[in-house]
């Protein structure tokens, strides 16, 4: 055993450090991987100083400084965030103005740190993720929105909606002609400074595609207010509207909202072969709605029955024996029919045409002839007259009781009617 005190205590402290070291050691070790996990959460936590910030991150700052060139944001970084003037190239002038020191703004993170190490942000395209946001909600919940045309190209017009620029085909666009490409262009310039109501059929935010409709939009409005006509409208309503398109069968009427046809045989009193005689796209007419099938959302009107039944005054005007001017309207193996006026019309039976043999109207007259009549018949009751142009110019006053069939042209008398009877 030595003597020397340092020896002794030397040993003893290398015996103690080595029994003491295991244990001690286990607790400095558990208190290094918190002290990590809790500085990785604090430098993550985007309220502390030092949250490290990332191209694409969108966060809400306070406006702390505002001049010409640049905006300086307090975003809760070590330093305050910059947004140049062109990354506020979206704002209008009068959202320019509007901007002060205090106001809270969302900001996207452009570059974590400059080389004064601040990090630079955009107003521009934290509006857009906004509004990209906003119109992915928007598409998915299948609404209609307005949108300003700001340009165009060979394919169609493109809207803006706030920050984001969206593209509507020209076949999606119901002011568009169809004709021309000259047309087509001229037709989407006139639209550039206008707004138009649009549904999003696609959305792709990661290649920007934004894609809208017009004519989507345009329907399902129109349904939605076909919904509330319906509900309101009622058999025997008088409406004004708006002729929207012809066909061969009749032609169709906007009455605020929602279309309902006039079928052709409703168009008049007179006889009409087709639409386009009397009416064009665009024309204002007063309806009488005819039937509701509110099943099937139809709505059948009339022109005709919003005018006076031309055939309860007729005895008022016309009388036998008197001569008038016809129109040829339509011709028939056993005569011709004649339009005195709107809704009236008479037949002329072939044996009224002429004192000699005639084999067809034809060989005396054709359609849109206008010629002298004399009436031999009235029949208000059955809306039937008959004309005769061979008595024309000698009348013996001794008119026919015989009748003429209208469909088959057959003579009929008194005797016979009663005894089919």
């Amino acid at each position: 055993m030595s003597n020397n005190p340092l020896a002794s205590s030397d040993t003893d402290f290398d015996q103690t450090a080595t029994a003491v070291a295991p244990e001690a050691a286990e607790p400095m070790v558990e208190e290094t991987q918190d002290d990590r996990a809790l500085m990785e959460q604090y430098l993550q936590d985007p309220t502390n100083d030092y949250y490290n910030l990332q191209y694409g991150d969108t966060v809400d700052g306070v406006i702390m400084h505002i001049d010409r060139d640049e905006i300086l944001v307090d975003i809760g970084s070590k330093s305050e965030g910059v947004v140049p003037s062109k990354e506020m190239s979206s704002l209008l002038p009068e959202e320019r103005e509007e901007i002060k020191v205090g106001d809270e703004v969302l900001v996207f993170v452009v570059q974590s740190e400059d080389k004064e190490g601040r990090a630079v942000l955009s107003l521009d395209k934290a509006r857009q993720e906004k509004s990209w946001r906003r119109l992915q909600q928007q598409f998915e919940g299948g609404e209609v929105l307005q949108a300003k045309v700001i340009n165009y190209n060979k394919g169609g017009v493109l809207v803006n909606l706030d920050g984001v620029r969206g593209f509507v085909p020209a076949s999606q666009v119901t002011g568009i002609s169809r004709g021309p490409d000259a047309q087509k262009q001229s037709d989407m310039a006139k639209m550039v400074g206008g707004s138009l109501t649009l549904k999003i059929i696609e959305i792709n935010r990661g290649r920007n595609r934004l894609i809208l409709s017009e004519r989507q939009a345009v329907q399902e409005v129109r349904e939605a207010r076909k919904d509330d006509i319906l509900s309101s409208l009622k058999e025997g309503d008088v409406r004004e509207g708006t002729v929207t398109s012809i066909t061969d069968f009749g032609a169709f009427v906007d009455i605020g909202g929602a279309d309902g046809l006039v079928h052709l045989s409703e168009l008049s009193w007179s006889r009409v072969k087709h639409p386009a005689e009397i009416l064009r796209v665009g024309d204002r007419v007063k309806v009488y709605v005819l039937n509701i099938d509110n099943d099937r959302k139809r709505i059948a009107l009339s022109i005709k029955r919003t005018q006076e039944e031309p055939w309860t005054t007729i005895s008022g005007r016309y009388e036998l024996g008197q001569l008038v001017d016809a129109t040829i309207t339509q011709l028939a193996s056993f005569g011709a029919f004649a339009r005195l006026e709107d809704g009236v019309e008479g037949l002329i039976h072939v044996s009224e045409m002429g004192d000699g043999r005639i084999q067809h109207p034809r060989e005396l007259v054709k359609e849109g002839d206008t010629v002298p009549v004399r009436i031999i018949r009235i029949d208000p009751a059955r809306k039937r007259i008959g004309l005769s142009m061979r008595r024309v110019d000698g009348d013996d006053g001794n008119y026919p009781v015989e009748d003429f069939d209208y469909e088959t042209g057959e003579i009929t008398t008194p005797e016979s009617n009663n005894a089919s009877a």
